[in-house]
């Protein structure tokens, strides 16, 4: 039996501008985000990750392509898509001169949802005891919970998060991540755009890598780890000097073919591995021969921001400021 997918998405486009000024955000975009999962948009700076996230909520119309959102058309049945999504943004739009539950009491007069709704939300996000104090006291997690709580008023189908623990503290993200894990075991499916690729690798059942409008590479996490073989990791003692860091890049970068990362206040070079002929002892080994001192090496599965750089190749553009 096909599965079904809550996103659907074919040759989407999005320009801006026009002639030699005009600016192709989004080009022939193929995206199939199954129902009561956890899809990770990822990218680099201006790849077009939020200019996608406007098409597929209604908030842009597309040049050229087909969308379906929740089993309804982007462009013929908007509103329909409207009724069945929430969406939270980078920043948290909740009013500071109210308070926690006015706010969330509001946006349900607003979406036509049950005022309980609001209660039983300030209840299920741990504001209770902040209910009838003004947001503008919050910190920048309560807010962002206040924030998701308020998309989640409609029970929506699908909900986007756009960077949703940008800024905050390690316990706030994970209150955060734990929300949103339980959304999708209850059914709702999420799609996420986040720059934090920890994030993705621990949330997202799939990743796509979106590069220069077009979804690049996806699959699972560790589909996409293995795209990229292994990595390999030396670190050198506190005293080894500049002529040591670049003698342990010279020997990675001639075993494995790939450039090394080199850092210097960790005292560490790394580099992907692809050839399964490269063994840690064999790393050893060479350096060793060229009197690298080691403190540790380790050959080991990349790390999902170690994947997106080695597949975007390290890009960054201004693309989509353009498009904001």
């Amino acid at each position: 039996m096909a599965s079904t997918y809550a996103v659907l998405s074919e040759g989407l486009e999005k320009r801006f501008g026009s002639g030699d000024r005009a600016v192709h955000a989004v080009r022939g975009l193929d995206l199939a985000v199954r129902e009561g999962t956890v899809c990770g948009l990822l990218g680099p700076n201006g790849a077009g990750k939020t200019t996608a996230v406007r098409l597929l909520t209604t908030l842009l119309r597309p040049d050229a392509g087909t969308a379906r959102v929740a089993g309804h058309d982007v462009t013929t049945d908007a509103h329909a898509v409207r009724r069945r999504i929430g969406v939270t943004g980078q920043y948290a739009s909740v009013d500071g001169d109210l308070t926690g539950r006015e706010n969330l009491r509001l946006f349900a007069r607003l979406l036509r949802a049950p005022r309980a709704r609001a209660d039983e939300l300030i209840e299920r996000f741990g504001l209770t005891d902040a209910a009838e104090r003004t947001a503008r006291t919050y910190s920048g997690g309560m807010r962002r919970r206040l924030d998701l709580a308020a998309s989640l008023l409609t029970r929506p189908a699908v909900l986007f998060l756009d960077e949703p623990t940008t800024g905050l503290d390690p316990h706030s993200r994970g209150a955060i991540w734990d929300t949103v894990r339980e959304l999708a075991r209850e059914g709702t499916t999420v799609l996420l755009t986040t720059q934090y690729l920890d994030e993705a690798d621990r949330l997202a059942d799939d990743v796509v890598l979106i590069d220069e409008g077009r979804a690049a590479h996806s699959g699972t996490p560790a589909e996409l780890k293995a795209q990229i073989g292994h990595y390999a990791q030396v670190e050198l003692p506190d005293d080894a000097g500049e002529e040591a860091l670049l003698a342990a890049a010279g020997v990675l970068d001639q075993l494995t073919g790939a450039r090394p990362d080199l850092d210097r206040e960790r005292r560490t070079v790394g580099a992907v591995v692809l050839d399964p002929a490269v063994t840690l002892p064999r790393v050893v080994r060479e350096l060793d021969a060229a009197r690298v001192p080691l403190l540790d090496a380790t050959l080991r599965p990349p790390t999902l921001d170690e994947v997106f750089l080695r597949l975007t190749a390290g890009r960054t553009t201004v693309t989509e400021e353009v498009a904001a």
